[in-house]
């Protein structure tokens, strides 16, 4: 079926002005850029919207919904605009709705260790307001600095801490949010146990906006861990760090963080940071962090893996203990997605995901596919949980033709591997969005992508909501 979408006419959009006020609606080319991407590649992906509102309420945004659902308007929701699989580009023009004003803490209920929040505050800035009461949001991603909660709901972003602590969906106890229609609906609360009927905020978790707009949400909170040391692993090769991981778990600790990074993405940061990290020799490195209550536990633990590591043919384990050491070490590897996107605009940013006892099956099948392909794919990410980020880089010689019948043939052969022969995911973390979405219906099978298309025509019958994500 072919969906028809309406004009965006100057009656259209004084009504929406009417609504969301002047300060509030961008329609000037110049404003509006910005918001014609996310970190995915301007040069491969980027559209420009009608216009951008920037609503203050959800009242507002269900009276967005309302007209636009009358004129058939697509809406794409939008959070920071942090994502890396397109899922915030308008497609198909229409309206970028953006939560960014949204950004208030409504509460923070120690006695039920809850806090609401609005969807546009900085997940950063969420727990900077939470740290003085001694909790927080655990479920955080690795761009904590700069994405919204809204964005990670509708991601169910995960990150580093997600070995232990899980990702953003485990601590999401309810939320508000505007359906297509412009209804606005109150799903969950604060209790920690619901069997009350469908689970329809679990639905919304992960849906990358396109069967709703979350607004608001109610999370559970947990107690700041009053220790945390970490482990700087060097190894001779990738596959030397990436065969420990399961060793790692295996042994009844439960790492905060297990990451792996092998050379040439240390390289790169440290060249983009003008930091410098012991690298002689060194094929790739593993960032182990472990926390707890006390430093008695913490040291154990800390030794037990460490041993380990080193019984494995670590060449080195380093103990960075105090709190700049550690930042510096973490600057790293949260620094190499923006130091492989400096070194090459264009590229492929993968999050491919497999049962942990799989992980060190991955990194030979890169290799076989580097040496067919002729390109380069830095590798790094959070191996403890079997995500692991390829990235598949455009060299800056190679035409965009060349890259764009390159791209698709590789992805296709990692993707077949990832979920044929390992039984894992085309993606944990940065969702499917509108780069990823004829790979998902390759790799899925027909009665479940049917019953993805029949969850998108009951919430969303007229395909205004975020269209061209996930699904076409």
């Amino acid at each position: 079926m072919k969906y028809q979408y309406g004009t965006v006419t100057k009656a259209l959009v004084g009504e929406l002005q009417a609504i969301v006020g002047k300060p509030n609606l961008m329609i000037d080319l110049e404003r509006i850029e910005n918001y014609s991407h996310d970190e995915t590649s301007k040069e491969e992906y980027a559209h420009t919207p009608d216009l951008v509102l920037t609503p203050t309420s959800a009242l507002q945004i269900a009276a967005i919904m309302k007209l636009a659902t009358r004129e058939r308007i697509p809406v794409t929701p939008r959070g920071a605009g942090s994502g890396l699989s397109g899922g915030a580009i308008p497609l198909f023009g229409g309206i970028v709705l953006s939560v960014e004003k949204m950004n208030k803490v409504l509460e923070i209920d120690e006695a039920n260790l809850t806090v609401t929040a609005e969807a546009g505050i900085v997940t950063n800035e969420l727990n900077e307001q939470l740290k003085s009461r001694g909790l927080f949001f655990a479920g955080y991603p690795m761009s904590l600095e700069t994405c919204f909660l809204g964005g990670n709901i509708a991601e169910n972003a995960g990150g580093g801490k997600a070995v232990k602590y899980g990702v953003t969906g485990r601590y999401i106890l309810g939320m508000e949010v505007v359906t297509p229609q412009g209804d606005i609906v109150e799903l969950g609360g604060k209790v920690t146990k619901d069997v009350s009927g469908y689970d329809l905020k679990q639905l919304y978790i992960g849906s990358e906006g396109t069967l709703g707009i979350i607004t608001k949400a109610t999370i559970k909170l947990l107690g700041v861990p009053k220790v945390a040391s970490n482990l700087l692993v060097p190894f001779a090769s990738a596959q030397e760090a990436i065969a420990v991981v399961p060793l790692i778990m295996k042994q009844g600790i439960i790492p905060t963080s297990i990451e792996f990074m092998d050379r040439s993405s240390i390289e790169l940061t440290c060249s983009y940071l003008n930091e410098s990290l012991p690298l002689e020799g060194v094929g790739a490195m593993l960032l182990i962090e472990i926390d707890g209550t006390d430093e008695q536990t913490v040291e154990r633990e800390l030794i037990q893996v460490g041993d380990l590591c080193s019984e494995q043919g670590a060449m080195e384990v380093y103990i960075a203990e105090d709190a700049t050491t550690r930042e510096r070490i973490w600057s790293v590897r949260r620094n190499i997605a923006e130091a492989i996107k400096v070194y090459s605009p264009i590229q492929s940013l993968e999050d491919v995901v497999v049962p942990i006892a799989s992980i060190p099956l991955v990194l030979p099948r890169l290799e076989q596919l580097k040496a067919k392909y002729q390109v380069s794919i830095p590798c790094y990410g959070h191996a403890g949980d079997g995500n692991l980020h390829a990235t598949i880089v455009k060299d800056p010689q190679m035409s965009l033709d060349d890259w764009k019948d390159l791209e698709p043939k590789l992805l296709s052969e990692l993707y077949a591997f990832i979920t044929g022969e390992l039984g894992g995911k085309i993606s944990g973390e940065h969702g499917i969005g509108l780069k990823r979405k004829g790979y998902l219906k390759a790799v899925t099978p027909p009665a479940e992508y049917q019953l993805f298309k029949a969850l998108k025509a009951a919430f969303d019958p007229l395909y205004i909501m975020n269209p061209g994500k996930i699904l076409d």
